[in-house]
This record gives C-alpha cells, sequence and structure tokens, in this order.
C-alpha cells in the first residue's frame, strides 16, 4: 500500500482526482489521525464521533477539486473538520432532543411509572416529575412553553391566556394543541427508550 508520507500530498491528491482507490485510503489513513483530534475536540454531544469523523471524508472527497493547494492538506482538511462539527451543533441546537440517557435516576423513575401504570404519581417523585416537565418543557419554543405554562401550570383561563399574551383565543387553543402535541411525542420517545 502506498504510503502518503513518502509522497507529495498534491501527487497524491492528483492520484485520488484521477480514481486511484489506494491512493484515496492511504490519504485517509494519513489524515484519520488528525481529523478524529478535531472531532473529538468539538464533537456535539448526540453524535457519535465515527458518524461525524465520516462526514468530514466525505466532504473532503466531494470537495477535492477546490483544494488549491495554496495552505497545506492539514489545514484544509482540519478547516472542513471544525465546520462539520460546528454545523451539527447549529443543528442540534436548534433541534433539541432529551434522551432516556439525559435523565438523573429520580426522572428515569417517573418515566418507568409512566409507562407501567396510569395511576397518580406517588409523593416522593413529584418533585422529580416537575422536574421532568420543566426538562421536557425547554424542548418546547418560548411561545409553546408559554403556553403550556399559563394553561396547565398556572391554570389561566383561555380568556387571561389572551389577556396576557395579546394573542387570540384560537391562536391560543391552535398553540396549546400543538405544543402538547410536541410534549407527547417527547415523553412518549422517552417511554420508548426505556423499553427493554
Amino acid at each position: 500500500m502506498m504510503q502518503v508520507e513518502a509522497l507529495d500530498s498534491l501527487a497524491c491528491l492528483e492520484r485520488v482526482r484521477q480514481g486511484d482507490e489506494a491512493a484515496a485510503r492511504s490519504l485517509m489513513q494519513h489524515l484519520h489521525p488528525l481529523v478524529l483530534k478535531v472531532v473529538r475536540s468539538h464533537r456535539p454531544r448526540r453524535t457519535s464521533e465515527e458518524d461525524l469523523t465520516q462526514s468530514v471524508f466525505m466532504k473532503m472527497f466531494a470537495h477535492l477539486d477546490q483544494f488549491s493547494g495554496s495552505v497545506p492538506l492539514e489545514h484544509w482538511v482540519s478547516r472542513i473538520a471544525v465546520n462539520t462539527c460546528l454545523n451539527q451543533l447549529r443543528h442540534e441546537q436548534a433541534r433539541p432532543e432529551l434522551r432516556y440517557a439525559d435523565l438523573t435516576e429520580e426522572e428515569e423513575q417517573v418515566v418507568q411509572s409512566l409507562s407501567t401504570t396510569a395511576e397518580e404519581l406517588p409523593i416522593t417523585r413529584q418533585v422529580a416529575a416537575r422536574e421532568l416537565v420543566d426538562r421536557l418543557l425547554g424542548l418546547l419554543t418560548p411561545e409553546d412553553r408559554l403556553v403550556i405554562t399559563l394553561l396547565h401550570l398556572e391554570e389561566c383561563t383561555l380568556e387571561e391566556v389572551r389577556q396576557r399574551t395579546g394573542w387570540s383565543t384560537g391562536v391560543v387553543k391552535v398553540r396549546a394543541f400543538r405544543a402538547r402535541q410536541k410534549l407527547k411525542k417527547h415523553l412518549a420517545r422517552l417511554m420508548k427508550e426505556h423499553q427493554p
């Protein structure tokens, strides 16, 4: 197998551009430690390092024609790796997610209780239930969180919510319905993760 260290980077890249699979494998082996180091230091917590590393290499090969050689290949690949990690982080922040593994032991017990019985939670679990509700509410948009808080936690009437928000009654009802559906979906996913 060809070793990248023994070749000029530009010559190796030219062989990759011509479809030389051995050169592509050697290039990946040479760059893998660098990419892995960047991914490990910038990886969002919900994304596996293997997936992110593979994504970096896919982007690198897809945009190989954009590498001009004006900077070292390692710098160019590092920039791709950092940008890939930052884009994934932005994606995760835009679509927050709560996983069963993120829950405290007490919150796990609440989910277990909810998934096995329809009975009201015992007093000892109500604090953990409230913490779980707060975490689930944190997954909603600020407007959805507000309408759920006002209607269900503060027990305001529709008219009181309408007055406090300035939204029409219809908007309050629709937003509350959609927010409840989102909460149910998040809770159902947690309960599904809990099941063996």
